[in-house]
């Protein structure tokens, strides 16, 4: 089997080119990036716009200059009109591209959801997989323009002001050049902390959902078992973890950003120290003024900037984790070959299969004809409904083949393969949506009212579904947990008489139902089981004694095949697995 591919996105990419990968996702809205650009490039403009007001205003006074009375309260109306219009203008287009992003990584993340291989799933808990469109997602977005919004915003002020600064004395302004070495020190120091901090926040956060999703949907046997106390200490341990881990990204900001501000004040310092030395002596008030405003401004937009790194780091961790889903390889589905409608006729030939290092099935091979009824019992971890996992292709076999009507499965397009099957397991997935749409489910979507109403009766459903205020508009609460265990199978049972496969396949398809309710729908599955294949997996035999055939697992092997009277005559594996159920009635 091969090895699982989520967690394998190259740990040795750069982070620049994972960044660079994640700003692609930016190019599909690029007008509105480009307004956003726009906005806050008026926005920055303001900024040295009042600087140079401030030479104005000295200026006018020093020359008693009366038309200023009218020119500089209107100037500041200007500045802050357009400062609000470029502020608004710059935020909403990239809220608009954030969203976007968010949105596109989410779609694509969730189709690439539903063709990864069954594999992916046993290795990576559900609440690590959910967390990735919760947690990561949003780290995500926040790198790849919560970020950069700051840095156009407040780089594009940065550099306005140092604009204006060595355009009125460019010696001068060089102070600010020399810390740019330091800064950029302490920047790639803290960088590499941040993202390994991350990663183990990206981590924990995953731990914590998974947690929580097993407590709420295990609350029955938490509560039978008195598992409160071990629960809450279980909850708490991946939570306290992500606390601490959650700490040492603070600290480590929290340190960073302060020694940065310090070289910048310094730098801010030494500029004011020296032009109240130099400037003072060949500039005008206004000018002298002018200056030291726009030096002083620099302060706030740095020290945004230093600021933004935690956040770029923060999303470029959680690109690794999402870019790993959407790397991973999808199910292997080179097929060519189409079957309009399968005879049914079955065959599995040397197939050996393995869970890692575990050895599931060994050199199973039996033969299924067109519209037999075959029966796969064994005891429990035997591989039963592994075999149906590997006729499905939700698993491939390490080797041996699996053919239907003498096609090879791997020759066949995965759609027209499962096509041909429909599947009640006794795991029942309902879907919170109407009792209609759980059985008119997915390509069944175009079914008409009749045609649903006639397999819900097939499967005996349709007296519970008629008696509803509703009807088949019913909408089923999460997982149908508004329907009784019996209800959910048959509902189950319906979904599958309406696709009308030529192949059927029940994992303990009555399991949950009670005495009467599988009595009255033993006529209906003999009438959907006749003139197709179908393959049922049973531990109470008593539901399979007809069966054409009887397939015996045991530790893997085919060890025992032939009718419920011949298997009885062997006195083997099937007699013995017979006598004890036999037993356990009495």
């Amino acid at each position: 089997m091969a090895k699982p591919s989520l967690a394998r996105y190259t740990e040795d990419t750069s982070p620049a080119q994972v960044y660079l990968r994640l700003l692609n996702y930016t190019k599909r809205y690029w007008h509105f990036f480009l307004l956003g650009v726009v906005g806050f490039a008026l926005y920055a403009s303001t900024q040295t716009a009042f600087a140079k007001l401030m030479e104005y205003i000295i200026t006018a006074v020093d020359n008693h200059d009366s038309s200023a009375r009218l020119m500089i309260p209107a100037a500041v109306m200007v500045i802050f009109f357009v400062r609000g219009g470029g502020s608004f203008l710059g935020n909403y287009s990239f809220s608009y591209v954030a969203r976007n992003v968010i949105h596109a990584l989410r779609t694509e993340m969730f189709s690439k959801l539903l063709v990864l291989p069954k594999s992916e799933f046993d290795q990576v808990s559900s609440g690590h997989l959910i967390s990735k469109f919760t947690y990561d997602v949003e780290q995500v977005s926040a790198a790849a323009v919560d970020s950069l919004k700051v840095v156009v915003r407040e780089g594009l002020t940065v550099v306005g002001l140092l604009a204006f600064l060595i355009y009125t004395d460019w010696k001068l302004s060089l102070i600010f050049f020399a810390i740019t070495p330091f800064i950029a020190l302490v920047i790639s120091f803290a960088s590499k902390r941040f993202r390994v901090v991350n990663k183990r926040i990206q981590d924990s956060v995953g731990d914590v959902t998974h947690v929580a999703s097993e407590a709420i949907n295990g609350q029955a046997e938490i509560k039978t078992y008195g598992g409160e106390i071990y629960e809450n200490q279980r909850f708490f341990d991946v939570s306290y973890y992500n606390l601490r881990q959650s700490m040492k990204l603070v600290l480590a900001s929290a340190i960073s950003v302060p020694v940065i501000q310090l070289l910048v004040a310094l730098a801010i310092s030494v500029l004011v120290w020296v032009a109240l030395g130099v400037m003072a002596e060949n500039t005008t008030a206004g000018q002298f003024a002018a200056y030291i405003t726009a030096a002083s401004m620099l302060a706030k937009p740095i020290r945004q900037l230093t600021q933004v790194n935690t956040g770029i780091q923060r999303g470029v961790a959680a690109c690794y984790s999402i870019f790993a889903l959407l790397d991973a390889e999808p199910e292997d589905d080179q097929g060519q070959q189409c079957l309009e409608r399968a005879q049914g006729g079955i065959a599995f030939e040397g197939i050996n299969f393995s869970y890692g290092d575990e050895r599931v099935l060994e050199d199973v091979s039996f033969q299924i004809e067109a519209g037999q009824t075959v029966a796969i019992v064994g005891r429990s971890g035997s591989g039963k409904s592994t075999l149906v996992n590997l006729l499905l292709r939700f698993y491939q076999p390490d080797s041996g083949s699996i053919s239907i009507d003498h096609v090879p499965v791997s020759e066949l397009k995965l759609d027209n393969l499962r096509d041909q099957f429909a599947l009640v397991s006794q795991k029942i997935m309902l879907f919170n949506d109407t009792l209609s749409h759980n059985i008119a489910y997915g390509k069944m979507a175009a079914s008409d009212e009749a045609q649903i109403i006639e397999a819900a009766k097939a499967a005996n459903a349709w007296e519970f579904i008629e008696s509803l205020p509703e009807g088949l508009e019913t909408r089923l609460e999460q997982d149908g947990s508004n329907l009784s265990g019996g209800q959910r199978q048959r509902i189950a049972l319906a979904r599958a008489f309406l696709k009308d496969a030529p192949i059927l396949i029940l994992d303990e398809a009555t399991s949950a139902l009670d005495n009467e309710s599988e009595r009255k729908i033993q006529s209906a599955l003999d009438a959907i089981m006749r003139g197709r294949t179908t393959i049922v997996i049973a531990h109470r035999l008593s539901t399979i004694e007809t069966a054409d055939k009887i397939l015996v697992l045991d530790t893997g092997r085919v060890v025992e095949q032939g009718s419920h009277r011949e298997l009885l005559e062997q006195g083997g594996h099937y007699a013995q697995l017979y006598k004890m159920q036999f037993s356990d009635c009495e």
